[in-house]
């Protein structure tokens, strides 16, 4: 049966999601200069998110340029909420979509550096007990290959609002040996972006460690970072405005527009797209792939999470890029209502990122990578081509 989603929206779609991280301009080189937050460079963020706000092509967004020192520049521009006065503010929390799976995938790094899992791991060995239940086609699928989108794998579960009655870290199982029963639908090997996947990384994860993918990420990662602001599902609290809500573009009173939402993705899906934060906790996080000092992770494991098997390492798309001097990691993110862009360049030790608080899978995607390219020209100081 193949799953029917209650939302359509609730699905992340690796084209949409991909479709503009290829769109990037080649620009020439260029030497970067700034060391500090710009109160002048900020302006002219906000001048440029003022633009898409007023034009009615987003009801708020916020962009940002960070070095592994910090937020370099930053503005925000719009509303929480259409329909409200209120402030979408540079300190607002954003939901990052499937940006989250860089995060999952560094998670699992540090398991990797302790000895507790290795990048082979197969998820037979993790979890024995599956050997029985789940088809022999995924017996030797490894950690590695779920990381890479190269385990065979759905995009998605059939049903991810399954076995809702049971704790977190057995529903994700249930779903696992649900969804596993049948012969892979796709070579494995071959790249199948897939939610899925994710979800099964964590369970392994969770299997060996006892604890849910949430706590993990909060003990392994958040909190080493001091990433307080970060948590999973919608940013707001339910029914108030004290965080920036989703939209969504549709017909509503005799004429389209942006309708405030406050879902999210279901909780299983979690590893592959739920998480949220401030701008300056995500650069936190995005800094590890900028420097060799943090207190998580050796430089080689980090190395490795950017080592594409073709195009795709582990919760990044990896291009070579003339202005980056290199390589550059890249990943958008979004649950149906939010969008969120990055690109990082780890030669120029500096990433870019663009967040809207709603999407529309029609405009949404080349609006933000248009962004992403006014960014890399404002801080290269370099002609549109």
């Amino acid at each position: 049966m193949n799953y029917q989603p209650k939302r359509k929206k609730y699905i992340l779609c690796f084209s949409q999601i991909m479709i503009s991280l290829v769109m990037i301009l080649t620009f020439t080189q260029a030497i970067y200069s700034q060391t500090q937050i710009e109160p002048k460079k900020s302006k002219a963020i906000r001048q440029e998110l003022e633009k898409i706000v007023n034009e009615g092509k987003a009801p708020g967004m916020i962009a940002a340029i960070i070095s592994s020192e910090g937020v370099i520049a930053i503005a925000s521009a719009g509303v929480r909420k259409a329909g409200t006065d209120i402030a979408f503010t540079s300190n607002d929390f954003v939901h990052l979509g499937s940006c989250t799976k860089a995060m999952t995938a560094t998670m699992l790094a540090t398991l990797v550096a302790e000895g507790k899992l290795s990048w082979d791991t197969k998820l037979i060995e993790a979890i024995p007990g599956l050997k029985k239940s789940i088809h022999s086609d995924y017996h030797k699928i490894t950690l590695w290959q779920l990381l890479t989108h190269r385990a065979g794998l759905s995009k998605n579960a059939m049903d991810w609002d399954a076995h809702n009655q049971k704790e977190m870290k057995k529903r994700r199982l249930a779903i696992l040996e649900d969804n596993l029963k049948s012969p892979s639908t796709y070579e494995i090997d071959k790249f199948h972006y897939s939610n899925f996947g994710y979800m099964i990384a964590a369970c392994m994860a969770e299997k060996l460690t006892g604890k849910s993918w949430e706590s993990l990420m909060k003990k392994r990662l958040f909190d080493p970072l001091g990433m307080f602001s970060t948590d999973f599902g919608a940013p707001n609290t339910h029914n108030q405005i004290d965080q920036p809500w989703g939209h969504s573009w549709g017909f509503s009173w005799f004429r389209n527009k942006w309708k405030p939402d406050q879902s999210d993705n279901p909780e299983a899906l979690g590893p592959a797209g739920m998480v949220h934060c401030s701008i300056e906790d995500w650069a936190k996080f995005l800094s590890l792939f900028l420097t060799d000092k943090n207190p998580i992770l050796e430089s080689k494991y980090l190395n490795k999470l950017a080592e594409p098997v073709g195009f795709y390492a582990a919760g990044w798309g990896i291009l070579e890029q003339p202005w980056a001097k290199g390589i550059v990691l890249t990943h958008n993110g979004s649950n149906g209502i939010w969008f969120a862009s990055v690109t990082i360049a780890p030669k120029l030790n500096r990433t870019y990122i663009v967040v809207t608080n709603s999407c529309d899978f029609g405009s949404t995607p080349d609006i933000c990578n248009e962004i992403l390219k006014k960014l890399v020209r404002m801080e290269l100081n370099i002609s549109k081509e």
